[in-house]
């Protein structure tokens, strides 16, 4: 699997663009390129590779589902657990994560099919669900976002 590519695939909430590739998602998207994208990692292992959980979150963080943390250094992190994004996943370790609908709209599976390199089709289709819930992370305090 190339990690230049934009994938379209059906992720835990909502059919997505990954890539490893930022400003491929940034073109994709026609976002603006001040937004930074949320982050899915397939294991708490790779989680640590790019920031260190505080202690006092580290059990919440370890049994969300549909979760993303937003940490002290600035990354927006979701560990995936649904086995169906995980089996993709795992091929590259991590991506970068974003619905694919238009920046500011709602979802578009042609302009999504469109628009991605690699489109990714799983049994279950492509459909927008309820988004992951966000929240940010201190070293004591945990403020939702979304």
């Amino acid at each position: 699997m190339n990690p230049q590519l934009v994938y379209l695939a059906q992720t835990e909430t909502t059919a997505g663009f990954l890539s490893q590739n930022v400003d491929a998602l940034i073109q994709t998207k026609n976002r603006p390129s001040g937004k930074s994208f949320l982050m899915s990692v397939d294991s708490l292992k790779t989680l640590r590779t790019f920031t260190r959980v505080p202690t006092l979150h580290k059990n919440c963080v370890r049994r969300s589902k549909k979760t993303t943390f937003a940490y002290p250094c600035g990354l927006a992190i979701r560990v995936v657990k649904e086995e169906a994004h995980l089996e993709f996943l795992r091929k590259l370790k991590w991506s970068y994560s974003t619905s694919s609908n238009p920046s500011g709209k709602g979802f578009d599976e042609a302009f999504a099919k469109e628009k991605a390199d690699v489109i990714v089709f799983t049994c279950k289709g492509f459909f927008e669900d309820k988004p992951s819930m966000i929240y940010r992370l201190g070293r004591v305090k945990k403020k939702r976002l979304r």
